[in-house]
């Protein structure tokens, strides 16, 4: 059984392979991260666990059993309670139900492990899978985003009260 685990610094090699393994893939619905991304993944992994450590944000990894990390989920942002979630899963387990159960998942830790009262995601109204996640966990839409948060595409703001069960 895959495992969510909080990011750290010997998952870097597997992310980095993740992110490359799906690039075209997660390029497809979302905006690509550019060749700079892959180029400093070190420094900017790095980067991610020290902003980790100051309470800002969480960043976890799904883990398969052989090592594999087959998606990643984030709570950047803290703010009064609230944080936004960003995920990605890759694409040979996508349309499995892997996102939706592990966004579940993590918004139980949200709550339980990082005090968070609500959790807020952006998605394009064209990336259908991402909203049928969203809702499916238990997110409800609460206004437009803007572009600029969704790489120029428009889109909706979903958010889930931890209180509440999907």
């Amino acid at each position: 059984m895959p495992e969510l685990k909080q990011l750290d610094a010997g998952h870097a090699p597997a992310v980095l392979a993740f992110e490359l393994a799906n690039r075209a893939y997660f390029a497809a619905s979302i905006s690509d991260r550019g060749d700079e991304f892959y180029d400093q993944f070190a420094d900017r992994h790095s980067a991610m666990l020290a902003e980790q450590e100051a309470g800002g944000c969480a960043f976890y990894v799904l883990v398969a059993t052989d090592g594999s990390v087959l998606g990643r989920f984030n709570l950047y942002d803290f703010k009064d309670g609230t944080a936004n979630l960003g995920y990605r899963v890759a694409q040979h387990v996508a349309g499995r139900g892997v996102a939706t159960a592990t966004v579940r998942e993590l918004c139980q830790l949200a709550a339980a492990r990082h005090g968070l009262r609500a959790l807020r995601a952006a998605t394009s109204h064209a990336n259908a899978a991402s909203q049928r996640v969203l809702t499916k966990a238990g997110f409800v839409p609460v206004g437009p985003a803007d572009p600029a948060d969704l790489g120029g595409k428009p889109g909706t703001w979903y958010q889930r009260d931890l209180a509440l069960q999907p």
